[in-house]
Protein backbone atom coordinates (compact mmCIF):
# COMPACT_ATOMS: atom_id res chain seq x y z
CA UNK A 1 0.00 0.00 0.00
CA UNK A 2 1.39 3.15 -1.15
CA UNK A 3 2.13 6.80 0.34
CA UNK A 4 3.97 9.35 -0.65
CA UNK A 5 6.57 9.88 2.01
CA UNK A 6 9.95 12.48 2.15
CA UNK A 7 13.00 11.55 1.29
CA UNK A 8 14.97 9.49 4.01
CA UNK A 9 18.27 9.23 4.95
CA UNK A 10 20.32 6.17 5.09
CA UNK A 11 22.46 5.64 8.66
CA UNK A 12 25.64 3.90 8.23
CA UNK A 13 25.92 0.35 8.76
CA UNK A 14 26.37 -0.77 12.28
CA UNK A 15 27.71 -3.58 14.28
CA UNK A 16 24.21 -4.35 15.86
CA UNK A 17 22.84 -5.11 12.47
CA UNK A 18 25.20 -7.40 10.90
CA UNK A 19 25.27 -9.55 14.45
CA UNK A 20 22.54 -11.38 12.93
CA UNK A 21 24.85 -12.82 10.96
CA UNK A 22 26.80 -15.94 11.80
CA UNK A 23 30.30 -17.52 10.84
CA UNK A 24 31.51 -14.46 8.80
CA UNK A 25 34.46 -16.78 7.57
CA UNK A 26 36.94 -16.47 4.98
CA UNK A 27 36.28 -16.38 1.25
CA UNK A 28 37.54 -20.01 0.33
CA UNK A 29 35.52 -23.15 -0.92
CA UNK A 30 35.94 -26.49 -1.24
CA UNK A 31 35.27 -27.57 -4.79
CA UNK A 32 33.98 -30.98 -5.28
CA UNK A 33 34.29 -31.52 -8.94
CA UNK A 34 31.74 -30.63 -11.85
CA UNK A 35 28.55 -31.30 -11.42
CA UNK A 36 26.48 -34.11 -13.06
CA UNK A 37 22.80 -33.97 -12.82
CA UNK A 38 20.29 -36.44 -14.16
CA UNK A 39 18.49 -35.97 -17.27
CA UNK A 40 15.33 -35.43 -17.28
CA UNK A 41 14.36 -35.99 -21.12
CA UNK A 42 13.50 -33.22 -24.00
CA UNK A 43 10.43 -31.52 -22.97
CA UNK A 44 9.14 -28.66 -25.04
CA UNK A 45 11.71 -25.75 -25.37
CA UNK A 46 11.10 -22.24 -23.67
CA UNK A 47 11.16 -21.28 -27.59
CA UNK A 48 13.96 -22.24 -30.08
CA UNK A 49 17.59 -21.43 -30.17
CA UNK A 50 17.79 -17.48 -31.95
CA UNK A 51 21.56 -16.62 -33.88
CA UNK A 52 21.69 -14.51 -30.54
CA UNK A 53 21.16 -17.39 -28.34
CA UNK A 54 22.44 -20.73 -29.73
CA UNK A 55 23.39 -23.52 -27.50
CA UNK A 56 26.77 -23.93 -26.25
CA UNK A 57 28.17 -26.81 -24.60
CA UNK A 58 28.68 -27.12 -20.80
CA UNK A 59 32.02 -25.62 -19.69
CA UNK A 60 33.15 -23.27 -21.57
CA UNK A 61 34.92 -20.19 -20.54
CA UNK A 62 33.11 -17.00 -20.42
CA UNK A 63 34.03 -13.66 -21.49
CA UNK A 64 37.90 -13.54 -20.67
CA UNK A 65 37.19 -9.93 -18.93
CA UNK A 66 35.21 -12.34 -16.57
CA UNK A 67 37.91 -12.61 -13.63
CA UNK A 68 38.81 -9.92 -10.73
CA UNK A 69 39.31 -6.31 -11.05
CA UNK A 70 41.89 -4.16 -10.02
CA UNK A 71 42.33 -5.78 -6.84
CA UNK A 72 39.25 -5.38 -5.15
CA UNK A 73 38.57 -8.39 -2.52
CA UNK A 74 34.76 -8.13 -2.85
CA UNK A 75 34.77 -8.49 -6.65
CA UNK A 76 34.85 -12.00 -7.88
CA UNK A 77 33.79 -11.34 -11.23
CA UNK A 78 33.27 -8.73 -13.94
CA UNK A 79 32.76 -8.27 -17.34
CA UNK A 80 29.37 -9.83 -16.92
CA UNK A 81 26.53 -8.58 -19.21
CA UNK A 82 23.15 -7.58 -16.50
CA UNK A 83 23.27 -9.93 -14.41
CA UNK A 84 19.83 -11.13 -12.67
CA UNK A 85 19.19 -14.25 -11.24
CA UNK A 86 21.64 -15.76 -8.75
CA UNK A 87 22.00 -19.09 -6.59
CA UNK A 88 24.53 -19.95 -4.76
CA UNK A 89 25.38 -23.87 -4.88
CA UNK A 90 26.58 -26.97 -2.22
CA UNK A 91 29.93 -26.23 -2.90
CA UNK A 92 29.76 -23.10 -2.04
CA UNK A 93 30.25 -21.57 -5.49
CA UNK A 94 26.98 -19.35 -7.48
CA UNK A 95 25.22 -19.64 -10.47
CA UNK A 96 24.43 -16.60 -12.33
CA UNK A 97 21.98 -15.54 -15.36
CA UNK A 98 22.61 -12.97 -17.29
CA UNK A 99 18.87 -10.64 -18.24
CA UNK A 100 19.97 -9.75 -21.65
CA UNK A 101 21.47 -13.11 -22.86
CA UNK A 102 20.43 -15.47 -21.26
CA UNK A 103 23.52 -17.28 -20.29
CA UNK A 104 24.51 -18.64 -16.99
CA UNK A 105 27.55 -18.52 -15.62
CA UNK A 106 29.70 -20.13 -12.38
CA UNK A 107 30.97 -18.09 -10.31
CA UNK A 108 33.98 -18.48 -8.05
CA UNK A 109 34.43 -17.12 -4.17
CA UNK A 110 38.29 -17.41 -4.64
CA UNK A 111 38.07 -15.14 -7.80
CA UNK A 112 38.45 -17.37 -10.05
CA UNK A 113 37.37 -17.05 -14.12
CA UNK A 114 33.84 -17.05 -14.81
CA UNK A 115 32.66 -20.48 -16.04
CA UNK A 116 30.20 -20.65 -18.88
CA UNK A 117 27.71 -23.42 -18.27
CA UNK A 118 24.65 -23.16 -20.81
CA UNK A 119 22.22 -20.47 -22.64
CA UNK A 120 18.74 -20.86 -21.86
CA UNK A 121 16.60 -20.56 -25.49
CA UNK A 122 14.43 -18.37 -26.01
CA UNK A 123 14.26 -15.50 -23.94
CA UNK A 124 13.22 -12.38 -25.46
CA UNK A 125 14.57 -9.48 -23.92
CA UNK A 126 12.64 -6.60 -25.11
CA UNK A 127 11.43 -3.52 -23.00
CA UNK A 128 12.80 -5.38 -19.49
CA UNK A 129 12.37 -8.58 -20.12
CA UNK A 130 14.45 -11.52 -20.33
CA UNK A 131 16.11 -14.25 -17.78
CA UNK A 132 14.82 -12.46 -14.53
CA UNK A 133 14.94 -15.39 -11.77
CA UNK A 134 16.61 -18.32 -10.41
CA UNK A 135 16.00 -20.75 -8.16
CA UNK A 136 17.25 -24.43 -7.44
CA UNK A 137 15.06 -27.51 -6.93
CA UNK A 138 14.45 -28.43 -2.93
CA UNK A 139 16.05 -31.90 -4.09
CA UNK A 140 19.09 -30.18 -5.83
CA UNK A 141 21.24 -32.54 -4.56
CA UNK A 142 19.38 -35.41 -6.25
CA UNK A 143 18.03 -33.63 -9.67
CA UNK A 144 20.28 -30.96 -9.89
CA UNK A 145 17.18 -28.79 -11.77
CA UNK A 146 17.50 -24.93 -11.84
CA UNK A 147 14.17 -22.91 -12.07
CA UNK A 148 14.16 -19.53 -14.05
CA UNK A 149 11.71 -16.92 -14.45
CA UNK A 150 11.88 -16.34 -18.20
CA UNK A 151 9.95 -14.02 -20.70
CA UNK A 152 9.19 -15.07 -24.47
CA UNK A 153 7.47 -12.87 -27.24
CA UNK A 154 4.17 -13.84 -25.77
CA UNK A 155 4.40 -14.27 -22.56
CA UNK A 156 6.15 -14.66 -18.76
CA UNK A 157 6.77 -18.51 -17.48
CA UNK A 158 9.02 -20.47 -14.99
CA UNK A 159 10.55 -23.37 -16.30
CA UNK A 160 13.34 -25.94 -15.07
CA UNK A 161 16.05 -27.45 -16.40
CA UNK A 162 19.41 -29.65 -15.48
CA UNK A 163 22.60 -27.76 -17.11
CA UNK A 164 22.65 -28.72 -20.60
CA UNK A 165 18.90 -29.83 -20.79
CA UNK A 166 15.90 -28.21 -22.40
CA UNK A 167 13.94 -26.01 -20.60
CA UNK A 168 10.45 -27.65 -19.33
CA UNK A 169 7.70 -25.70 -18.82
CA UNK A 170 6.45 -25.39 -15.28
CA UNK A 171 4.23 -22.62 -14.91
CA UNK A 172 3.30 -20.46 -18.73
CA UNK A 173 0.21 -17.65 -19.58
CA UNK A 174 2.41 -14.99 -16.97
CA UNK A 175 1.23 -11.87 -18.64
CA UNK A 176 4.05 -10.04 -20.43
CA UNK A 177 4.50 -6.45 -21.31
CA UNK A 178 7.47 -3.99 -22.09
CA UNK A 179 7.57 -2.81 -18.10
CA UNK A 180 7.16 -4.56 -15.12
CA UNK A 181 7.44 -8.36 -15.83
CA UNK A 182 8.56 -9.33 -12.36
CA UNK A 183 10.58 -12.20 -11.42
CA UNK A 184 10.66 -13.08 -8.02
CA UNK A 185 11.01 -16.93 -7.00
CA UNK A 186 11.48 -18.60 -3.92
CA UNK A 187 11.34 -21.97 -2.55
CA UNK A 188 8.86 -22.33 0.72
CA UNK A 189 10.34 -24.79 3.15
CA UNK A 190 8.05 -27.42 2.45
CA UNK A 191 9.28 -27.22 -1.23
CA UNK A 192 6.67 -25.45 -2.61
CA UNK A 193 7.33 -22.40 -5.13
CA UNK A 194 5.91 -18.98 -4.37
CA UNK A 195 6.82 -16.67 -8.09
CA UNK A 196 6.46 -12.58 -7.88
CA UNK A 197 4.81 -11.57 -10.98
CA UNK A 198 4.22 -7.84 -11.94
CA UNK A 199 1.38 -5.55 -13.58
CA UNK A 200 2.88 -5.24 -17.25
CA UNK A 201 1.95 -2.00 -17.37
CA UNK A 202 -1.20 -2.30 -16.95
CA UNK A 203 -2.22 -1.04 -13.08
CA UNK A 204 -5.46 -2.47 -13.30
CA UNK A 205 -4.45 -6.09 -13.47
CA UNK A 206 -3.06 -6.08 -10.10
CA UNK A 207 -6.52 -5.66 -8.62
CA UNK A 208 -7.94 -8.51 -10.97
CA UNK A 209 -8.51 -12.33 -10.04
CA UNK A 210 -8.51 -13.83 -13.03
CA UNK A 211 -5.37 -12.16 -13.73
CA UNK A 212 -1.72 -13.52 -12.65
CA UNK A 213 -0.04 -10.29 -12.92
CA UNK A 214 0.70 -7.91 -10.26
CA UNK A 215 0.59 -10.87 -7.90
CA UNK A 216 2.60 -13.51 -5.69
CA UNK A 217 1.67 -17.14 -6.99
CA UNK A 218 2.00 -20.36 -5.01
CA UNK A 219 2.14 -23.62 -6.77
CA UNK A 220 3.96 -26.54 -6.75
CA UNK A 221 7.26 -27.87 -8.22
CA UNK A 222 4.90 -29.09 -11.04
CA UNK A 223 2.87 -25.98 -11.66
CA UNK A 224 -0.14 -26.83 -9.59
CA UNK A 225 -1.92 -24.71 -7.56
CA UNK A 226 -1.04 -24.75 -4.02
CA UNK A 227 -4.59 -24.33 -2.47
CA UNK A 228 -7.37 -23.15 -3.89
CA UNK A 229 -5.90 -21.13 -6.31
CA UNK A 230 -2.19 -20.26 -7.98
CA UNK A 231 -2.68 -16.58 -6.61
CA UNK A 232 -1.43 -16.06 -2.97
CA UNK A 233 -1.51 -12.04 -3.15
CA UNK A 234 -2.54 -9.28 -4.97
CA UNK A 235 -2.46 -5.55 -5.41
CA UNK A 236 1.52 -5.45 -6.76
CA UNK A 237 3.27 -3.24 -8.86
CA UNK A 238 6.44 -5.58 -9.84
CA UNK A 239 7.60 -7.72 -7.49
CA UNK A 240 11.23 -8.13 -8.49
CA UNK A 241 12.23 -10.28 -5.62
CA UNK A 242 11.21 -12.76 -2.79
CA UNK A 243 12.84 -14.03 0.18
CA UNK A 244 11.78 -16.37 2.91
CA UNK A 245 13.06 -15.68 6.21
CA UNK A 246 15.44 -17.78 7.69
CA UNK A 247 13.97 -18.03 11.26
CA UNK A 248 11.34 -20.80 11.27
CA UNK A 249 8.28 -18.69 10.68
CA UNK A 250 7.60 -19.44 7.47
CA UNK A 251 7.51 -15.16 6.87
CA UNK A 252 7.39 -14.26 3.45
CA UNK A 253 8.89 -10.91 1.95
CA UNK A 254 8.31 -9.59 -1.02
CA UNK A 255 10.24 -6.47 -2.92
CA UNK A 256 7.45 -4.54 -5.28
CA UNK A 257 9.73 -1.89 -7.39
CA UNK A 258 7.09 0.78 -8.94
CA UNK A 259 7.77 3.72 -10.89
CA UNK A 260 4.64 5.59 -9.59
CA UNK A 261 5.12 5.90 -5.89
CA UNK A 262 8.05 4.68 -3.16
CA UNK A 263 9.24 1.27 -3.76
CA UNK A 264 8.27 -1.61 -0.94
CA UNK A 265 9.16 -3.91 1.18
CA UNK A 266 6.30 -6.47 2.16
CA UNK A 267 5.21 -8.96 4.21
CA UNK A 268 2.82 -11.45 2.24
CA UNK A 269 0.49 -13.83 3.47
CA UNK A 270 -2.24 -15.76 2.13
CA UNK A 271 -4.94 -13.57 0.37
CA UNK A 272 -3.49 -10.50 1.47
CA UNK A 273 -3.69 -7.25 -0.74
CA UNK A 274 -0.94 -4.26 -0.83
CA UNK A 275 -2.48 -1.70 -2.41
CA UNK A 276 -1.37 -1.36 -5.82
CA UNK A 277 -2.58 0.53 -8.03
CA UNK A 278 -4.75 2.35 -4.97
CA UNK A 279 -5.46 1.11 -1.27
CA UNK A 280 -8.78 -0.16 -0.04
CA UNK A 281 -10.00 -0.87 3.29
CA UNK A 282 -7.95 -4.47 3.63
CA UNK A 283 -5.23 -3.24 1.83
CA UNK A 284 -2.24 -3.91 4.22
CA UNK A 285 0.71 -1.59 4.29
CA UNK A 286 4.45 -1.74 3.40
CA UNK A 287 7.00 -3.16 6.23
CA UNK A 288 9.29 -0.50 4.61
CA UNK A 289 9.20 1.79 1.92
CA UNK A 290 12.37 3.92 -0.07
CA UNK A 291 11.53 7.07 -2.28
CA UNK A 292 12.04 6.27 -6.19
CA UNK A 293 15.05 8.25 -6.31
CA UNK A 294 16.82 6.01 -3.63
CA UNK A 295 14.98 2.85 -4.56
CA UNK A 296 14.62 0.91 -7.40
CA UNK A 297 14.65 -1.77 -5.26
CA UNK A 298 15.99 -4.87 -7.36
CA UNK A 299 16.41 -8.05 -4.75
CA UNK A 300 16.21 -8.99 -1.02
CA UNK A 301 17.93 -12.06 1.34
CA UNK A 302 16.80 -12.35 4.83
CA UNK A 303 18.66 -13.73 7.91
CA UNK A 304 17.40 -13.29 10.97
CA UNK A 305 15.87 -10.47 12.32
CA UNK A 306 17.50 -7.86 9.56
CA UNK A 307 16.30 -8.38 5.22
CA UNK A 308 18.93 -6.71 2.70
CA UNK A 309 17.61 -5.12 -0.11
CA UNK A 310 19.71 -4.45 -3.58
CA UNK A 311 18.79 -0.64 -4.70
CA UNK A 312 19.31 -0.23 -8.27
CA UNK A 313 18.60 3.67 -8.14
CA UNK A 314 20.13 3.93 -4.84
CA UNK A 315 22.80 2.66 -5.35
CA UNK A 316 23.29 0.72 -2.11
CA UNK A 317 22.15 -2.51 -0.16
CA UNK A 318 19.61 -1.57 2.75
CA UNK A 319 19.59 -3.66 5.76
CA UNK A 320 16.43 -3.36 7.09
CA UNK A 321 15.72 -4.64 10.86
CA UNK A 322 12.22 -6.81 11.35
CA UNK A 323 12.34 -7.30 15.06
CA UNK A 324 8.78 -7.47 16.84
CA UNK A 325 7.68 -5.75 13.55
CA UNK A 326 9.22 -2.64 13.71
CA UNK A 327 11.37 -0.84 11.11
CA UNK A 328 13.93 1.77 12.10
CA UNK A 329 13.57 5.16 10.58
CA UNK A 330 17.21 5.19 9.50
CA UNK A 331 18.02 1.59 7.91
CA UNK A 332 21.86 1.13 7.93
CA UNK A 333 23.31 0.69 4.02
CA UNK A 334 26.38 -1.11 2.84
CA UNK A 335 29.07 -0.21 -0.13
CA UNK A 336 26.51 2.81 -0.93
CA UNK A 337 28.00 4.64 -3.85
CA UNK A 338 30.69 1.89 -4.33
CA UNK A 339 29.78 -0.09 -7.40
CA UNK A 340 27.06 1.75 -9.08
CA UNK A 341 23.34 -0.19 -9.28
CA UNK A 342 22.61 -2.94 -7.14
CA UNK A 343 20.19 -5.81 -7.72
CA UNK A 344 20.52 -9.54 -6.92
CA UNK A 345 20.93 -9.70 -3.39
CA UNK A 346 22.05 -13.56 -1.82
CA UNK A 347 22.92 -14.81 1.06
CA UNK A 348 25.78 -18.04 1.27
CA UNK A 349 26.23 -20.48 4.26
CA UNK A 350 28.94 -18.36 5.47
CA UNK A 351 27.53 -15.10 5.96
CA UNK A 352 28.34 -13.61 2.93
CA UNK A 353 26.12 -11.68 0.66
CA UNK A 354 26.07 -12.11 -3.14
CA UNK A 355 24.91 -9.31 -4.50
CA UNK A 356 25.10 -8.15 -9.15
CA UNK A 357 25.45 -5.21 -10.38
CA UNK A 358 23.51 -3.67 -12.91
CA UNK A 359 25.52 -0.69 -14.86
CA UNK A 360 25.01 -1.88 -17.85
CA UNK A 361 21.14 -2.01 -18.29
CA UNK A 362 20.64 1.12 -20.36
CA UNK A 363 20.06 3.07 -17.00
CA UNK A 364 23.52 3.24 -15.26
CA UNK A 365 26.90 4.45 -16.18
CA UNK A 366 28.98 1.00 -16.51
CA UNK A 367 32.61 0.72 -16.01
CA UNK A 368 35.45 -0.67 -18.04
CA UNK A 369 34.80 -3.84 -16.42
CA UNK A 370 31.20 -3.92 -15.35
CA UNK A 371 28.91 -5.77 -14.89
CA UNK A 372 29.68 -7.87 -11.57
CA UNK A 373 29.12 -9.95 -9.01
CA UNK A 374 30.30 -8.91 -5.67
CA UNK A 375 30.32 -11.40 -2.09
CA UNK A 376 30.78 -9.13 0.52
CA UNK A 377 30.75 -9.86 4.34
CA UNK A 378 28.51 -7.80 6.27
CA UNK A 379 31.00 -6.49 9.76
CA UNK A 380 31.07 -9.17 12.91
CA UNK A 381 31.40 -8.65 15.78
CA UNK A 382 34.97 -8.79 15.58
CA UNK A 383 35.27 -5.97 13.76
CA UNK A 384 37.02 -7.75 10.64
CA UNK A 385 34.91 -6.60 7.33
CA UNK A 386 36.01 -5.87 3.53
CA UNK A 387 33.52 -3.24 3.45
Amino acid sequence: MRRQRGRRGAAACTLALALVLTGCGDDGYEPTGPFRPLPEGQPPQVGPPTESTPPPGPGDPADPNSGTSRGDPNVVATGLTVPTGLVVLPDGTAVVGERETGRLLQVFPDRSPAQELMTVPGVDTAGDGGLLGLALSPTFDEDGLYYAYVSTPTDNRVVRFPLGGTPNPVLTGIPRGEVHNGGGLAFAPDGTLFVGTGDTGDPALAQDPASLAGKVLHVDVFGQPVGAGPVYSRGHADVTSLCPALDGTATLFAVDESSAGPDELNTVIQDSDHGWPAPGPTSTGPLFEVPNAEGGLGGCAAAGDAVFLGALDGQRVYVVRTEAGGVPEEPAELIAGRYGRLRTVVLDAEGGLWVTTSNGDGVGTPAEDDDKVLRILPPSATGSSPL
